[in-house]
């Protein structure tokens, strides 16, 4: 039990790693009112969408994933990411583009974060 409770923190914490990341990129297309507390709420429902809803997504679109040799696990990462912003309103993503970058450096940070992590029980 505790394993899972560590790991969805971790997942959290990247979530919201990421997405802070991302709108400092990003700044003119993803804003937030108060940045550490909003970017924080929005990695924790990140990561329950994460949890809850994306492998039903990925169960949906398994024929897409297939064709483009797993490429479109990027829209749906974006998919989740737009999905965030529009279930939490302090967190304002202009368009789906940008919710797909978001994704994308969202992706990049699990995983380095797990590269580091692997290296360190290793």
């Amino acid at each position: 039990m505790n394993s899972q409770i560590y790991r969805f923190i971790t997942r959290w914490i990247v979530c919201s790693l990421g997405l802070w990341i991302a709108a400092g990129f990003l700044s003119n297309d993803i804003t937030t009112e108060n940045r550490v507390r909003d970017t924080v709420i929005a990695g924790l429902i990140l990561a329950l969408v994460n949890v809850v809803i994306k492998p039903i997504l990925v169960v949906l679109s398994l024929p897409a994933i297939v064709i483009t040799l797993g490429l479109f696990m990027i829209i749906i990462n974006g998919l989740t990411v737009f999905l965030v912003s529009k279930l939490y309103d302090p967190l304002h993503i202009t368009n789906f583009w940008a919710a797909v970058f978001a994704g994308m450096v969202i992706g990049l940070v699990n995983y380095l974060v797990t590269i580091i992590l692997e290296s360190r029980t290793a």
